[in-house]
């Protein structure tokens, strides 16, 4: 009797995976460990390997398409034995179509290089490729261990642009008709992608979030001229590497055991006391947004999260964190001011009562008792609160705890 594949539940929340693409395809052989195809869910893609021996009878869902926890998958089975609606996979010689009669084209083969290895390539990249009609069999990936990425896909795609093509006079067409996806007109060029995966999956935790917490976000503006020099002393005599964001953390987490009103989830009509400071990183990925958790960061020296925070940020990028590395935050942070943003309002990422917003550090110019003028450097923070649960002077008590520490460092490292 065939083996069916059914989609595994890979987490406790995990209730439905999209087929991000087969790397065996109808009629090869596998054997037990195989890897037969990759799945994307809200927080990484894996690979599914076959529990059996046999051939791969049928393939059931397509690439892209969403199925549920348990939902089936393919078959694997003995050559020629027929499964639900499914040919035999060694079907015998057919007799040759008449000439007139159009032959389909075959379907993809699984993507791998002439010498049989297999392509690193994000779902995202391939999907666009697909619909760009970009070769990637020998394109090397910008990202974590040459894997192709989205960028490097329309990189390829705006370089064939370049090349000149051959001009041919070709009769006027028709005006193509108005087509339309949803409610929206498209226009030329437009281009219309599923909305699956972990971008789904963001997406509908976003409008849950947005929908069911009524939020207040209050942005502080913190000088951190003295934090900027505490830096760039301790990075030229420790022999580490530290970032703002290590500094960040660590300030943080300090603020949290300071203020443990703060660490606080609602469920139904009860609170939640929360009796440990897991720190949430937002991490952005080309498919979506991921957030590891750096567990007991008060507990934890400056070096212990830098390291920490490295590790988990590499690692999410390179899809290899474990499934308890993402889950259980008591709060969250979210770092856009590498990319200069000025001021933010994040979003909660349930079931935590807030989220840390760290904007760019700035050059501003301000005077002294005696009207001189000066230099400093400014960061804004914004905190985005659930106020079901914390009231505007308690946050403002929490921001205020962690501009002392940033504005006196050395207090960090206490």
């Amino acid at each position: 009797m065939a083996f069916e594949i059914k989609m595994p539940q890979l987490g406790l929340t995990m209730e439905e995976g999209t087929v991000a693409q087969w790397l065996k395809q109808e009629g090869d052989t596998v054997a037990k460990g195989d890897v037969l195809l990759e799945i994307t869910t809200d927080k990484l893609t894996s690979e599914i390997e076959s529990e059996a021996d046999g051939v791969l009878l049928k393939i059931v869902a397509k690439e892209g398409e969403d199925v549920p926890v348990k939902g089936l998958l393919g078959y694997i089975g003995e050559a020629g034995e027929t499964v639900g609606d499914a040919a035999p996979a060694a079907a015998p010689a057919a007799a040759p179509a008449p000439a007139e009669v159009p032959v389909a084209a075959p379907a993809p083969a699984p993507a791998a290089k002439a010498d049989g290895s297999r392509i690193r390539i994000s779902p995202l990249a391939r999907k666009t490729a697909a619909k760009l009609g970009v070769d990637y069999q020998n394109l090397v990936g910008s990202g974590p261990s040459g894997r192709i990425v989205q960028k490097d896909i329309l990189a390829a795609a705006e370089a064939a642009k370049q090349q000149p093509a051959p001009v041919a006079e070709a009769p006027a067409a028709a005006p193509a008709p108005v087509a339309k996806s949803g409610e929206l007109e498209l226009m030329d060029g437009d281009e219309v992608v599923k909305l699956a995966g972990m971008r789904k999956v963001v997406a509908e935790r976003m409008a849950k979030s947005a929908r069911e917490i009524p939020t207040v976000t209050q942005n502080v503006k913190i000088d951190v001229t003295k934090l900027v020099a505490f830096r760039k002393q301790i990075n030229e005599t420790s022999g580490q590497k530290f970032s703002m964001n290590d500094f960040i953390l660590k300030a943080v987490a300090n603020a949290l055991r300071a203020n443990p009103h703060i660490l606080v989830s609602i469920d139904g009509n009860q609170i939640i006391k929360r009796a440990h400071v897991n720190l949430g990183m937002a991490v952005a990925l080309d498919d979506g947004l991921i957030v590891p958790v750096i567990r007991d960061a008060d507990k934890l020296s400056l070096s212990q999260i830098s390291a920490t925070a490295k590790d988990l940020a590499v690692r999410a990028r390179e899809n290899k964190l474990a499934m308890d590395e993402y889950k259980g935050s008591t709060f969250t942070i979210s770092n856009l001011g590498m990319f200069g943003v000025e001021t933010f309002d994040p979003i909660i990422n349930q079931p935590d009562a807030g989220i840390l917003g760290v904007c760019a550090v700035q050059d501003e110019l301000d005077m002294d008792e005696e009207g001189k003028i000066f230099k400093k450097q400014v960061m804004r923070i914004s905190f985005t609160f659930d106020h079901r649960l914390i009231d505007g002077a308690v946050a403002a008590k929490f921001e205020l705890a962690i501009k002392e520490l940033l504005e006196d460092p050395m207090r960090i490292l206490l």
